[in-house]
């Protein structure tokens, strides 16, 4: 909490902000005032103690204008001082008689704040930080510093601080819990189009690569995440971590441990330190010694350093290991190199390799092998990785929960590879993050956690969400803490208080956008192969005109954003670009490029005018992408971000100018009507003249649908609408159409007043349409029904031949046993989904149908329909995997209590399904039901295999659409 005292003098109440404090009264401390200027000192023998008093007064300094001194050692301080040391330094040690510190005893990463009034002679007051091991105190020091107003993305967002003249803080004893998960960190990866050309050009241009400088700059942001972890860069582009001898003693000056990807056994980077010409193949069956030379050479150069070693074997970069042609037949192998690998470890780092720490990541084919029966020793931590689009592939079973190695995670927020990458922005969903981690951490893989960030920017908020889980999970056990809390306070400690919700809901809308469909997505293309860009999945004449209501969203989105951008502080214009406007604009933009084109083409075939003019609309979007990138490399920040920003990664298919074809438009009328759904199976109309209908419109739906009038010639047209009954209403019955850019055509929407329809009655009418001479008639069918049964009825009814149902909006649930269908706020398409939770059964599951329908949880949903027909079921839900390789994807559905039908939507490797459901963030099943009578009815979904998570259900009696978002 942040108060003004004498309109100068800050205070900041941790009292408020600490969760974990002893019952000591707070007292005030000045840092900076008139009375008192505090000084800092330190640890002389730390390293990263001297690192972190001297970041600490260059934050005081960012704040007041004012510097503190800093010095090893006390002996030459007075009045106000910090003192910064782990609980076995001799500068601590001064103090010990005064405080007590046994809270922090063999504790991991922890740290405590005292506060001594008067402890020696020359000093006033001391606030002693204190933590149980040197990062424990670096996260204490960053603490601090961010409760004064310092951002850990200080620098690498430009988030400049509130200026204040006076500073004090209201503080009492304080001891913080050990992080949640033990090895924290991010994995630089695909850095060919940012990170790399940018340090080798504008910010390390004497190293020319990414080197210690930009080293230091990315150990420092880690400690002020409280993380501890890099998986370094190692793309071709890159030279190899262990080229540069600075960047090792940087990682030992930062105390950050060291490991290596998946495919990087030994802390070697194959792609940059193994040559095939000189060193041969890398295959372990026709060059054995030449690598386990290679290897051994880098486990004797990494002796004495933090680091974990990474074991097994792949191909040199990402691929499949060389030589094997059947899995199964790789399980000894792999086995075999893993204990060569252990007795390399147990010669050159410790005789007891079991003290030595090792991670497995079985990702792809390791996967594989892993569960073709390979021994991993007990010791070694087990990564489990996602499959590359923020769904973790499996976690541990019950008897890998009792490992001593543990577990843990390695996570996705970029990616490059098929079905397509996602590179550019940052659009994994904050929602998916937690539901995924957290399922993690709750079944025991809290030993690492390291996330795949690509560039680090500009992923800097599902960077800060995923290691904030990782050192503090309790708070994220709340699935509405992302979207109410984290996110809100998030943007409050970058832009104030005044605009942080307002901030993070745009934000969240951006998310929320991206999980329906990425904007790297939005080519509808794919890469590995790549394959050009098509039209997309939106529909554009039912539901209110998919693609449009997409567009509106993005547009809002934008108007909201540059609201605010126009009232934030001026000193915070270079940080909301990076954080908050280039990532909304861009996205808003790549969607524009690609639904304006549809637009263009499929508005041509009906011969309207304003294809050209989305054509153009199209085309803009791609030139505003170019220019705001433009601005991004060479204007903000006055340039430090020159080489930092690409919009075109790999130069894929959907990156580039869109492709539209040929506008032709037939002008033999001079103008036009399209009313909605009115389309053949190509999108073309059915008719350019006579008369036309809308759908039908009923009492209990309340429909609205639109009717398009537009120009099919290059001269304005006066028109007019009237309508045959008083109960058409319409939203404008006359207008201009000019040749204008956006007024070639115009919307009207048509819904029906349902007090002019006396009774139990079906009313037919129409719309004329005139305009320079020329009529055009819309049939319009309304359907009043007075159906006893349907008074208060609170289900679902069924609306033009179909039945929409968002899985939340439940009628009733009934328990029973341990499982049992729940809310996750801040996931699906339309932010509420059920989950069937807890993660934490037995892993032997019934199939006997008999014996899910009396003993399992289920949901169910009340729906009337009008009509008798034979229901074909599609029920949408996220496409996680497994939790383990003991269960499946089930889930078992019934209608009116009928026979059940077992649904499994487990997906197997890379398949065109599994392509699919991610690309879209959906797994969709179709179930063909038996036959339904009209009247009212009750669909009910079974609990089966746990972690499975429904998200809209929808039943087709005939007459449904083609949709792809959610149906409203």
């Amino acid at each position: 909490m942040i108060s003004t005292v004498n309109m100068k003098k800050v205070t900041i109440t941790l009292l408020t902000l600490f969760s974990f404090y002893s019952h000591a009264w707070a007292q005030e401390f000045d840092i900076v005032s008139l009375q008192n200027k505090v000084s800092i000192c330190y640890d002389a023998t730390s390293k990263l103690d001297s690192i972190t008093a001297h970041l600490l007064a260059s934050d005081i300094e960012q704040i007041s204008g004012f510097r503190p001194s800093t010095s090893a050692g006390i002996d030459h301080v007075s009045g106000n001082v910090i003192v910064i040391g782990n609980i076995h330094a001799e500068i601590i040690a001064q103090f010990r008689n005064k405080i007590n510190l046994d809270t922090l005893n063999g504790k991991w990463e922890s740290y405590g704040y005292r506060l001594l009034k008067a402890p020696t002679k020359n000093i006033k007051n001391a606030l002693l930080i204190c933590g149980s091991d040197p990062r424990g105190t670096a996260y204490g020091v960053f603490d601090l510093s961010a409760r004064l107003g310092v951002s850990p993305w200080y620098w690498w967002a430009d988030v400049k601080p509130v200026k204040r003249k006076n500073i004090s803080i209201d503080i009492k004893d304080y001891t913080s819990t050990p992080p949640s998960v033990k090895y924290r960190g991010i994995f630089i990866n695909d850095e060919d189009w940012g990170l790399q050309p940018w340090a080798a050009k504008t910010f390390e241009p004497g190293t020319g690569d990414i080197g210690p400088k930009t080293y230091a700059k990315v150990f420092e942001l880690l400690l002020r995440l409280k993380a501890n972890l890099i998986w370094p860069a190692m793309h071709p582009s890159t030279k190899a971590f262990f080229h540069f001898p600075g960047n090792i003693k940087t990682a030992e000056d930062y105390q950050i441990i060291i490991g290596s990807s998946h495919a990087e056994p030994m802390l070697r980077n194959n792609v940059g330190e193994w040559d095939e010409k000189t060193m041969g193949r890398f295959n372990y069956f026709t060059n054995k010694e030449k690598i386990y030379s290679y290897w051994e050479n880098r486990i004797r150069e990494s002796r004495g350093i933090n680091a974990i070693y990474t074991l097994g074997m792949r191909g040199v970069h990402d691929g499949q290991m060389e030589g094997i042609k059947d899995l199964r037949d790789a399980v000894p192998v792999v086995e075999k190199i893993i204990g060569d690998e252990r007795e390399m470890l147990a010669r050159y780092i410790n005789k007891d390799v079991t003290a030595v720490p090792q991670v497995l990541t079985p990702y792809k084919e390791v996967l594989e092998i892993y569960d073709a029966g390979m021994k991993v020793p007990d010791d070694v931590t087990i990564v489990w990785p996602d499959d590359n689009y923020g769904y973790i592939h499996r976690l541990n079973n019950k008897t890998e929960q009792e490992r001593s190695g543990g577990s843990g995670v390695y996570y996705h927020a970029s990616y490059w590879g098929r079905p397509h990458d996602y590179l550019w922005l940052s659009s994994t969903h904050p929602g998916l993050i937690r539901e995924e981690m957290l399922k993690a951490f709750e079944t025991g893989a809290d030993r690492l956690w390291v996330l795949n960030v690509g560039d680090i920017k500009p992923l800097e908020y599902n960077i800060t969400l995923f290691l904030d889980m990782a050192y503090n999970v309790k708070p994220f056990r709340d699935s509405r803490y992302v979207k109410k809390d984290h996110l809100t306070n998030w943007a409050g400690s970058i832009f104030g208080t005044t605009h942080a919700r307002k901030i993070s809901d745009m934000l969240w809308g951006y998310y929320q956008l991206a999980f329906e469909r990425r904007p790297e997505f939005m080519g509808w293309s794919q890469t590995e192969p790549t394959t050009p860009t098509s039209y997309t999945g939106y529909n554009h004449f039912f539901f209110g005109d998919e693609a449009r209501r997409r567009i509106d969203k993005y547009s809002r989105l934008e108007t909201e954003m540059r609201s605010i951008r126009s009232q934030i502080n001026v000193k915070d214009t270079d940080a909301f670009y990076q954080l908050v406007y280039y990532p909304i604009v861009c996205a808003s933009l790549m969607n524009k490029k690609f639904l304006y084109r549809d637009k263009s083409y499929l508005y041509a075939k009906q011969n309207r005018l304003s294809a050209y003019d989305y054509a153009q609309l199209s085309s803009d979007a791609y030139e505003s992408i170019v220019q705001e990138t433009a601005y991004y490399n060479t204007t903000l920040a006055g340039g430090k971000w020159k080489h930092m920003m690409s919009m075109a990664p790999r130069s894929l298919p959907v990156y580039q100018a869109p492709v539209i074809p040929p506008v032709h438009i037939d002008s033999i009328n001079s103008w036009d009507i399209a009313p909605e759904g009115f389309v053949t199976k190509d999108s073309s109309l059915l008719s350019t003249t006579g008369s036309k209908s809308l759908p039908v419109f009923d009492v209990f739906n309340k429909q609205k649908y639109f009717i398009d009038i537009f120009l099919s010639k290059n001269q304005p047209v006066e028109w007019k609408a009237t309508t045959s009954d008083n109960w058409i209403r319409l939203s404008s019955s006359s207008g201009l159409l000019t040749t204008e850019p956006g007024k070639k055509d115009i919307r009207i929407w048509v819904d029906i007043d349902w007090n002019k329809f006396t009774g139990n009655e079906k009313m037919t009418g129409h719309i004329t349409f005139l305009g320079a001479g020329r009529q055009m008639q819309v049939n319009i069918q309304g359907i009043k029904r007075n159906i006893p049964a349907l008074s208060g009825y609170k289900g679902k009814i069924e609306n033009c031949g179909f039945v929409s149902i968002q899985a939340s909006h439940f009628s009733r649930q009934v328990k029973r046993g341990l499982q049992h269908w729940n809310f996750v706020e801040g996931l699906g398409y339309k932010d509420t989904v059920l989950q069937a939770l807890p993660v934490t059964i037995a892993d032997e599951l019934p199939t006997d149908p008999d014996v899910i329908k009396s003993n399992h949880s289920y949901v169910e949903y009340d729906f009337y329909t009008f009509s008798s027909a034979d229901p074909g079921i599609t029920i949408f839900t996220l496409p996680i995997h497994p939790l383990n390789n003991r269960y499946n994807l089930r889930y078992a559905v019934s209608i009116d209590d009928g026979p059940l039908k077992i649904v499994d939507y487990k997906t197997v490797g890379r398949s065109e399904e599994w392509k699919q459901n991610v690309l879209r963030n959906r797994a969709e099943k179709k179930i063909d039901m038996p036959h339904l009578s009209a009247g009212k009815h009750q669909l009910q979904i079974y609990c089966m295999d746990p972690g499975v998570i429904l998200d809209e259900i929808r039943i087709d009696l005939g007459g449904l659409k083609k949709a792809y978002s959610a149906i409203p």
